[in-house]
């Protein structure tokens, strides 16, 4: 029978029961590794790394590629499924030849995929930072399909075809993918792909038009033109004839992310809100905001919930972006200080601190600065002040630099043997009792908290991975560290 990736399942003959007697080449699926490819041994101890196949399965491959350690391969027949196997939501999803490279667990039931995800993570502090958390936190998950509110779908005019492909890269290729719909974005702008190619194919400009960033809010679908060419007025007419049939908001963007404007101005704004601490959030299309924002309530919500500002106390949001973070710590500490390396996010965010004052219920005591946080020293560090606690939000390189600042300054103090010499402005300077750590890739959190853990004085108390895209590898975790008595 055929399954669900379109991969021949066969029945387990009776006599092969044990490895000794299965056919030559059969593999045996042990684990899951970070790009959700299965990973087997064969009997001579050689990794292999099968596309498609899934932990408990016994399988066939085609190996593609091979080193002297591990090969890679992709799976050609199930002998024995699992059954955490399931049937992809999208038509698009397999190993097919064209098929999109967007998802890459699918085929994994929901709950199984966030079960690999706390693995990976537990793995990565463990082995690469040597740190184990005292207690895992619940996973963060959501719902599984018509989450995805932030894309960046690729355009291509493909003068064989005749004509106009728009959405992610196919599996392992630079090529379009001809996607005709998606489920992981929202039911609204999965039904758009299709017209959109329609009104790309019909425009002066279709040759010149590499991609279009989605940017959904809560009411407002904004969609970000990249142009290489000055448009003519038909095409600015067709655009404005898509967005009020369609009810979106074009925005253009003729070179960088700078240069980014309204197609027409006026009309309601691009913003998400988070309910539980009534702030609600303006933004630009190109400005960083998470994915998901269904998960991004929910993380916002735990994150101070673990932090646990008091009205007494300071607390600093470091890479803070938007204040994502920062305004609904302002509701509830004494004061915070939100540092991001972008003065345009900076600005951006106190904008939104002056814009949620006005409607706040309580006093929110809230400043920004811009700063690189990638060149931090000791000295900057103790600059800033005391703050009680911190909340950490960096970008897929992590916060080294920081950590590195904080470490250096306890093992001054130690008087350790490498030590660099305690800066004279922070000799009367104390470290935050605790820091929550949210992070999107499990490598450098865990490198931070080595270096947290074994030398900056802090315990790992909690952490725990929060599913912000479900049916990818990507993994985004939270975790807890309290200063050491």
């Amino acid at each position: 029978m055929a399954s669900n990736l379109d991969i021949e399942v066969s029945e387990l003959p009776p006599q092969a029961a044990s490895q000794d007697e299965w056919p030559a080449g059969w593999l045996h699926v042990d684990a899951l590794d970070i790009d959700a490819q299965g990973i087997a041994r064969r009997p001579d101890g050689k990794v292999v790394f099968i596309d498609g196949a899934l932990p408990g399965e016994l399988v066939s491959a085609n190996v593609h590629r091979k080193k002297n350690n591990w090969e890679a391969a992709t799976l050609t027949e199930i002998h024995r499924e699992s059954s955490q196997r399931v049937r992809p939501g999208c038509p698009h999803f397999g190993l097919h030849a064209g098929a999109c490279g967007g998802c890459k667990m699918q085929h994994l039931e929901a709950s199984a995929q966030v079960a690999v995800k706390q693995r990976v993570l537990e793995d990565n502090l463990w082995h690469l930072g040597k740190v184990k958390p005292e207690l895992i936190l619940r996973p963060i998950e959501g719902p599984a399909w018509g989450y995805r509110y932030r894309a960046r779908l690729s355009v291509r005019y493909v003068l064989k075809k005749g004509e106009v492909l728009i959405g992610f890269h196919e599996r392992k290729s630079r090529y379009v993918a001809d996607m005709r719909e998606c489920p992981v974005l929202p039911p609204h702008v999965s039904a758009l792909l299709l017209p959109l190619r329609e009104l790309i194919y019909g425009m002066d400009a279709r040759q010149t038009c590499p991609q279009i960033e989605l940017a959904a809010g809560d009411t407002v679908t904004a969609l970000v033109l990249r142009h290489l060419e000055p448009l003519s007025n038909g095409d600015i007419q067709k655009l404005r004839d898509f967005a009020q049939q369609h009810d979106i908001q074009w925005w253009l963007q003729p070179k960088g992310p700078d240069s980014v404007r309204l197609l027409d101005e006026g009309g309601p704004q691009l913003a998400y809100a988070l309910p539980d601490f009534g702030i609600t959030m303006p933004f630009k299309p190109t400005d960083f905001t998470q994915v998901n924002p269904h998960i991004n309530r929910v993380l916002v919500t735990r994150a101070l919930r673990l932090l646990g500002a008091q009205k007494n106390e300071r607390v600093i949001d470091w890479f803070c972006g938007l204040g994502n973070f920062t305004l609904p710590i302002a509701t509830q500490a004494g004061h915070v200080m939100g540092i991001e390396g972008s003065e345009t996010l900076v600005a951006r965010a106190r904008q939104n601190l002056e814009r949620n004052r006005a409607s706040a219920v309580t006093a929110m005591s809230a400043e920004f600065a811009a700063r690189n946080l990638f060149e931090m020293t000791a000295e900057i560090l103790a600059a800033d002040g005391h703050a009680d606690r911190w909340l950490i939000d960096p970008p897929r390189e992590g916060a080294f630099a920081l950590v590195k600042a904080l470490a250096a300054i306890h093992q001054a103090r130690l008087g350790a043997e490498d030590a660099e010499p305690l800066p004279e402005n922070a000799k009367d300077w104390q470290p935050p009792r605790r820091i929550v750590y949210v992070s999107c890739n499990p490598a450098t959190l865990a490198r931070d908290a080595g270096l947290l853990v074994h030398q900056a004085g802090y315990r790992c108390t909690a952490a725990g991975v929060v599913n912000m895209f479900p049916h990818t590898a990507h993994v985004e975790s939270m975790a807890v560290f309290e200063l050491a008595p």
